[in-house]
């Protein structure tokens, strides 16, 4: 996991910045992604545009059907909206390229939140790096490979890390019933 291009740093406090937390989901929730190769192609596609378009992801998980991050925006940042379109379209190429699918149609749609409250980023911040034990797939979030949940232990406080895994995530609303 060391050789993945992570972000250079894990939260910061709501500021002039927008933050949005985004999810997607493949057409009919089919597990389009559903072998390690296509998850990392999915994770390693998401950060490559997110740099490219100049997001800053605090968070993210990707999964065989759909992802969720937490990205913020910076002084030169492109249009998020143009960047998922373009991570859309690049990875649907990839992946039916492998799946000798070419022309399917892989992704359904996204969604966006703006995060303006403290409170709400921190339960968000929360809800993606957990959102792999949510699913089932691991039992500590740390433990699955294409999520930020290691990556965010590695380098934030104590301090942080208690902070944003002690916030609740039951009020959390995110469309996530894939």
């Amino acid at each position: 996991m060391s050789d993945k291009p992570w972000p250079h740093a894990p939260i910061h406090l709501l500021d002039s910045n927008a933050v949005f937390m985004m999810t997607a989901g493949t057409l009919h929730k089919e597990h389009v992604f559903g072998t390690n190769e296509k998850l990392t192609l999915l994770e390693n596609r998401l950060l490559a545009f997110a740099q490219q378009y100049g997001w800053q992801l605090e968070a993210w998980a990707v999964f065989s059907n759909h992802y969720h991050f937490i990205a913020r925006s910076q002084n030169a940042s492109s249009s998020l909206g143009k960047m998922i379109r373009h991570l859309h379209a690049a990875t649907a190429r990839e992946v039916n390229k492998l799946d000798k699918a070419e022309g399917r149609q892989v992704w359904f749609n996204f969604w966006d939140t703006k995060l303006t409250f403290q409170k709400s980023y921190l339960a968000r911040l929360n809800y993606v790096h957990q959102n792999p034990v949510k699913h089932g797939l691991v039992q500590m979030a740390n433990q699955y490979d294409w999520c930020s949940a290691a990556w965010f232990e590695r380098v934030a406080s104590a301090a942080t890390i208690n902070t944003v895994y002690g916030m609740k995530t039951d009020g959390v609303s995110v469309v996530d019933d894939f």
